[in-house]
Protein backbone atom coordinates (compact mmCIF):
# COMPACT_ATOMS: atom_id res chain seq x y z
CA UNK A 1 0.00 0.00 0.00
CA UNK A 2 3.06 2.44 0.51
CA UNK A 3 4.94 2.04 -2.40
CA UNK A 4 1.31 2.52 -4.38
CA UNK A 5 0.75 5.35 -2.16
CA UNK A 6 4.16 6.46 -3.39
CA UNK A 7 3.77 5.83 -6.62
CA UNK A 8 0.51 7.73 -7.00
CA UNK A 9 2.03 10.83 -5.19
CA UNK A 10 4.38 10.86 -7.57
CA UNK A 11 2.23 10.31 -10.98
CA UNK A 12 0.41 13.28 -9.40
CA UNK A 13 3.23 15.47 -9.17
CA UNK A 14 4.45 14.64 -12.56
CA UNK A 15 1.24 15.59 -13.83
CA UNK A 16 0.91 18.82 -11.66
CA UNK A 17 4.64 20.12 -12.84
CA UNK A 18 3.75 18.96 -16.78
CA UNK A 19 0.31 21.17 -16.22
CA UNK A 20 2.14 23.98 -14.73
CA UNK A 21 4.71 24.12 -17.26
CA UNK A 22 2.10 24.07 -20.26
CA UNK A 23 0.47 26.59 -18.55
CA UNK A 24 3.37 28.50 -17.94
CA UNK A 25 4.44 28.64 -21.49
CA UNK A 26 0.91 29.81 -22.62
CA UNK A 27 1.34 32.62 -20.34
CA UNK A 28 4.93 33.05 -21.78
CA UNK A 29 4.89 32.47 -25.53
CA UNK A 30 2.97 35.77 -26.07
CA UNK A 31 5.53 37.96 -24.61
CA UNK A 32 8.50 36.25 -25.80
CA UNK A 33 6.28 36.64 -29.20
CA UNK A 34 5.73 40.29 -28.82
CA UNK A 35 9.81 40.80 -27.50
CA UNK A 36 11.18 39.00 -30.44
CA UNK A 37 8.72 41.31 -32.96
CA UNK A 38 9.89 44.51 -31.69
CA UNK A 39 13.88 42.92 -33.20
CA UNK A 40 12.91 41.57 -36.53
CA UNK A 41 13.08 43.47 -39.74
CA UNK A 42 10.29 44.74 -41.67
CA UNK A 43 10.77 42.20 -44.28
CA UNK A 44 10.54 38.99 -42.00
CA UNK A 45 7.37 40.65 -39.85
CA UNK A 46 6.06 40.80 -43.75
CA UNK A 47 6.54 37.26 -43.91
CA UNK A 48 5.51 35.36 -40.99
CA UNK A 49 2.92 36.28 -38.98
CA UNK A 50 4.47 34.77 -35.81
CA UNK A 51 7.90 35.55 -34.62
CA UNK A 52 10.04 33.69 -31.44
CA UNK A 53 13.10 33.89 -32.71
CA UNK A 54 14.25 36.34 -35.38
CA UNK A 55 15.97 35.16 -38.32
CA UNK A 56 17.15 38.54 -38.85
CA UNK A 57 17.74 41.04 -35.64
CA UNK A 58 17.10 44.62 -36.14
CA UNK A 59 16.48 47.40 -33.59
CA UNK A 60 14.88 50.28 -36.00
CA UNK A 61 11.93 50.24 -33.88
CA UNK A 62 14.16 51.00 -30.95
CA UNK A 63 15.86 53.50 -32.77
CA UNK A 64 12.72 55.22 -33.87
CA UNK A 65 11.52 55.15 -30.49
CA UNK A 66 14.41 56.97 -28.71
CA UNK A 67 15.29 59.20 -31.40
CA UNK A 68 14.07 61.42 -29.27
CA UNK A 69 14.80 63.12 -26.07
CA UNK A 70 11.13 63.32 -25.03
CA UNK A 71 10.69 59.63 -24.56
CA UNK A 72 13.84 59.99 -21.88
CA UNK A 73 11.98 63.28 -20.17
CA UNK A 74 8.22 61.34 -19.79
CA UNK A 75 10.24 58.27 -18.84
CA UNK A 76 11.86 60.37 -15.63
CA UNK A 77 8.14 61.89 -15.12
CA UNK A 78 6.90 58.22 -14.58
CA UNK A 79 9.46 56.98 -12.28
CA UNK A 80 9.01 60.90 -10.52
CA UNK A 81 4.88 59.70 -9.97
CA UNK A 82 5.31 56.11 -9.50
CA UNK A 83 8.26 56.77 -6.42
CA UNK A 84 6.33 59.67 -5.02
CA UNK A 85 2.74 58.23 -5.30
CA UNK A 86 3.60 54.49 -3.95
CA UNK A 87 4.98 56.72 -0.89
CA UNK A 88 1.53 59.07 -0.38
CA UNK A 89 -0.34 56.32 -1.21
CA UNK A 90 1.38 53.89 1.21
CA UNK A 91 1.85 56.26 4.09
CA UNK A 92 -2.06 57.28 3.73
CA UNK A 93 -3.07 53.38 3.46
CA UNK A 94 -1.13 52.70 6.30
CA UNK A 95 -2.06 55.46 8.76
CA UNK A 96 -5.98 54.38 7.79
CA UNK A 97 -5.91 50.67 7.95
CA UNK A 98 -3.84 50.68 11.20
CA UNK A 99 -6.52 52.61 12.67
CA UNK A 100 -9.31 50.22 11.32
CA UNK A 101 -7.85 47.54 12.48
CA UNK A 102 -8.18 48.66 16.23
CA UNK A 103 -11.28 47.10 17.85
CA UNK A 104 -11.44 49.86 20.16
CA UNK A 105 -11.27 52.60 17.92
CA UNK A 106 -15.34 54.28 17.99
CA UNK A 107 -17.19 54.07 14.66
CA UNK A 108 -14.93 51.78 12.47
CA UNK A 109 -17.60 49.87 11.22
CA UNK A 110 -19.11 52.79 9.66
CA UNK A 111 -15.83 53.98 8.01
CA UNK A 112 -15.04 50.49 7.17
CA UNK A 113 -18.92 50.68 5.12
CA UNK A 114 -17.74 53.92 3.83
CA UNK A 115 -14.82 52.65 2.15
CA UNK A 116 -16.49 49.03 0.69
CA UNK A 117 -19.10 51.24 -0.23
CA UNK A 118 -16.43 53.05 -3.10
CA UNK A 119 -16.00 49.69 -3.98
CA UNK A 120 -19.42 49.47 -5.47
CA UNK A 121 -20.47 52.92 -6.31
CA UNK A 122 -17.73 55.56 -8.09
CA UNK A 123 -18.95 59.16 -8.24
CA UNK A 124 -17.88 58.90 -12.13
CA UNK A 125 -15.35 60.91 -14.60
CA UNK A 126 -17.17 64.12 -14.72
CA UNK A 127 -17.47 65.02 -10.47
CA UNK A 128 -14.10 63.81 -10.38
CA UNK A 129 -12.89 65.92 -12.96
CA UNK A 130 -14.89 68.69 -11.58
CA UNK A 131 -13.09 68.21 -8.18
CA UNK A 132 -9.74 68.18 -9.88
CA UNK A 133 -10.41 71.25 -11.44
CA UNK A 134 -11.18 72.66 -8.06
CA UNK A 135 -8.45 71.95 -6.10
CA UNK A 136 -6.26 73.41 -8.81
CA UNK A 137 -4.67 70.33 -9.99
CA UNK A 138 -5.22 70.30 -13.45
CA UNK A 139 -1.61 70.60 -15.71
CA UNK A 140 0.04 69.54 -12.33
CA UNK A 141 1.54 65.99 -11.46
CA UNK A 142 -0.82 65.92 -8.33
CA UNK A 143 -3.66 65.14 -10.28
CA UNK A 144 -2.27 61.94 -10.89
CA UNK A 145 -1.87 61.33 -7.64
CA UNK A 146 -4.00 62.08 -5.20
CA UNK A 147 -7.36 60.98 -6.71
CA UNK A 148 -6.37 57.30 -6.77
CA UNK A 149 -4.23 57.65 -3.47
CA UNK A 150 -5.68 55.23 -1.57
CA UNK A 151 -7.48 52.10 -3.14
CA UNK A 152 -9.93 50.59 -0.67
CA UNK A 153 -8.67 46.91 -1.90
CA UNK A 154 -5.43 47.67 -0.84
CA UNK A 155 -6.86 49.18 2.60
CA UNK A 156 -8.88 45.97 3.19
CA UNK A 157 -6.25 43.60 2.90
CA UNK A 158 -3.66 45.56 4.64
CA UNK A 159 -6.17 45.89 7.12
CA UNK A 160 -6.82 42.20 7.65
CA UNK A 161 -3.13 42.05 7.76
CA UNK A 162 -2.50 44.64 10.46
CA UNK A 163 -5.53 42.46 12.34
CA UNK A 164 -3.36 39.25 12.47
CA UNK A 165 -0.65 40.91 14.77
CA UNK A 166 -0.77 39.81 18.39
CA UNK A 167 -2.34 42.23 20.48
CA UNK A 168 -0.18 41.08 22.97
CA UNK A 169 2.66 43.32 21.69
CA UNK A 170 1.46 46.34 21.30
CA UNK A 171 0.05 46.32 25.07
CA UNK A 172 3.80 45.26 26.05
CA UNK A 173 4.76 48.54 24.09
CA UNK A 174 2.11 50.60 25.48
CA UNK A 175 3.63 49.77 29.28
CA UNK A 176 6.77 50.61 28.32
CA UNK A 177 5.26 54.21 27.51
CA UNK A 178 5.10 54.07 23.33
CA UNK A 179 2.78 55.98 21.87
CA UNK A 180 0.36 54.95 18.73
CA UNK A 181 2.58 56.21 16.22
CA UNK A 182 6.06 54.72 17.77
CA UNK A 183 3.86 51.17 17.60
CA UNK A 184 2.47 51.44 14.31
CA UNK A 185 6.33 52.66 12.63
CA UNK A 186 8.57 50.48 15.32
CA UNK A 187 6.44 47.22 15.69
CA UNK A 188 3.37 46.66 13.16
CA UNK A 189 5.42 47.99 10.23
CA UNK A 190 8.46 46.09 10.72
CA UNK A 191 6.16 42.51 11.05
CA UNK A 192 4.41 43.50 7.87
CA UNK A 193 6.96 44.07 5.39
CA UNK A 194 4.84 41.07 3.23
CA UNK A 195 1.99 43.04 3.45
CA UNK A 196 4.10 46.49 2.58
CA UNK A 197 5.56 45.21 -0.14
CA UNK A 198 2.90 43.14 -2.09
CA UNK A 199 0.44 46.59 -1.70
CA UNK A 200 3.56 48.47 -2.68
CA UNK A 201 3.85 46.84 -5.62
CA UNK A 202 -0.24 47.13 -6.99
CA UNK A 203 0.64 51.20 -6.71
CA UNK A 204 3.07 51.02 -8.44
CA UNK A 205 1.53 49.13 -10.82
CA UNK A 206 -1.29 51.29 -10.80
CA UNK A 207 0.77 54.58 -11.35
CA UNK A 208 2.81 53.52 -13.55
CA UNK A 209 0.19 53.10 -15.96
CA UNK A 210 -1.65 56.01 -15.79
CA UNK A 211 -2.77 57.10 -19.15
CA UNK A 212 -6.76 58.14 -18.74
CA UNK A 213 -5.65 60.69 -16.12
CA UNK A 214 -2.90 62.39 -17.78
CA UNK A 215 -5.17 62.50 -20.68
CA UNK A 216 -7.81 64.02 -18.70
CA UNK A 217 -5.42 65.94 -16.25
CA UNK A 218 -2.47 67.59 -18.04
CA UNK A 219 -2.74 70.07 -21.07
CA UNK A 220 1.32 70.42 -21.74
CA UNK A 221 2.36 67.35 -23.54
CA UNK A 222 5.79 68.07 -21.79
CA UNK A 223 4.59 66.77 -18.94
CA UNK A 224 3.78 63.89 -20.59
CA UNK A 225 4.42 60.13 -18.69
CA UNK A 226 5.60 57.28 -20.37
CA UNK A 227 2.10 55.62 -21.54
CA UNK A 228 0.95 58.72 -23.35
CA UNK A 229 4.03 59.59 -25.09
CA UNK A 230 4.37 55.79 -26.31
CA UNK A 231 0.34 55.81 -27.36
CA UNK A 232 1.81 59.34 -29.45
CA UNK A 233 4.46 57.48 -30.72
CA UNK A 234 2.35 54.26 -32.58
CA UNK A 235 -0.19 56.74 -33.79
CA UNK A 236 2.73 58.71 -35.17
CA UNK A 237 4.26 55.76 -36.49
CA UNK A 238 0.90 54.45 -38.09
CA UNK A 239 0.88 57.86 -39.92
CA UNK A 240 -1.84 59.64 -38.40
CA UNK A 241 -0.42 62.23 -36.20
CA UNK A 242 2.91 64.53 -36.61
CA UNK A 243 2.34 66.64 -33.06
CA UNK A 244 6.19 64.51 -32.33
CA UNK A 245 9.49 65.61 -33.53
CA UNK A 246 11.22 62.59 -33.64
CA UNK A 247 13.97 64.17 -36.25
CA UNK A 248 12.69 62.90 -39.82
CA UNK A 249 13.32 59.22 -38.83
CA UNK A 250 11.71 57.16 -40.98
CA UNK A 251 9.35 54.83 -39.12
CA UNK A 252 9.43 51.15 -39.57
CA UNK A 253 6.38 49.12 -39.81
CA UNK A 254 3.64 49.68 -37.09
CA UNK A 255 3.46 46.44 -35.85
CA UNK A 256 7.48 46.72 -34.89
CA UNK A 257 6.63 50.03 -33.43
CA UNK A 258 3.84 48.71 -31.12
CA UNK A 259 5.48 45.53 -30.24
CA UNK A 260 8.85 47.72 -29.31
CA UNK A 261 6.15 50.16 -26.77
CA UNK A 262 5.09 47.67 -25.44
CA UNK A 263 8.42 46.02 -24.57
CA UNK A 264 9.17 49.79 -23.21
CA UNK A 265 6.24 50.30 -21.27
CA UNK A 266 6.08 46.56 -19.96
CA UNK A 267 10.06 45.81 -18.55
CA UNK A 268 11.06 48.43 -16.15
CA UNK A 269 8.05 48.10 -13.86
CA UNK A 270 8.30 44.25 -14.56
CA UNK A 271 12.36 44.61 -13.33
CA UNK A 272 10.89 45.27 -9.70
CA UNK A 273 8.96 41.62 -9.64
CA UNK A 274 11.96 39.57 -8.64
CA UNK A 275 13.09 41.75 -5.83
CA UNK A 276 9.10 41.59 -4.44
CA UNK A 277 8.83 38.33 -5.13
CA UNK A 278 9.49 36.35 -1.73
CA UNK A 279 6.88 38.82 0.21
CA UNK A 280 4.04 38.95 -2.46
CA UNK A 281 2.78 35.77 -2.50
CA UNK A 282 2.88 35.63 1.44
CA UNK A 283 1.71 39.35 1.79
CA UNK A 284 -1.09 38.26 -0.50
CA UNK A 285 -2.47 35.55 0.99
CA UNK A 286 -2.38 36.67 4.78
CA UNK A 287 -3.73 40.18 3.96
CA UNK A 288 -6.81 38.03 2.25
CA UNK A 289 -7.40 36.60 5.49
CA UNK A 290 -10.68 38.32 7.12
CA UNK A 291 -9.13 38.98 11.15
Amino acid sequence: MVEDRTLAGRMFSIINYLLLTIIGLITLIPFVHVVAGSFTTSAEMAAKKFVIIPTDWSIEAYRFIFSTNTIFKAMGVSIWTTLLGTLISMFITALMAYGLSRRDVDGRKVIMFMVVFTMLFHGGLVPTFLVVKELGMIDSYMALILPSAVSAFNLIILKNFFQNIPEGLEESAKIDGCSDFGILFRIVLPLSMPAIATISLFYAVTYWNTYLSAILYLNESAKWPIQVLLRQIVVLASGMDHSIDLDSVTPPPAQSIKMAVIVVATVPILAVYPFLQKHFAKGAMIGSIKG
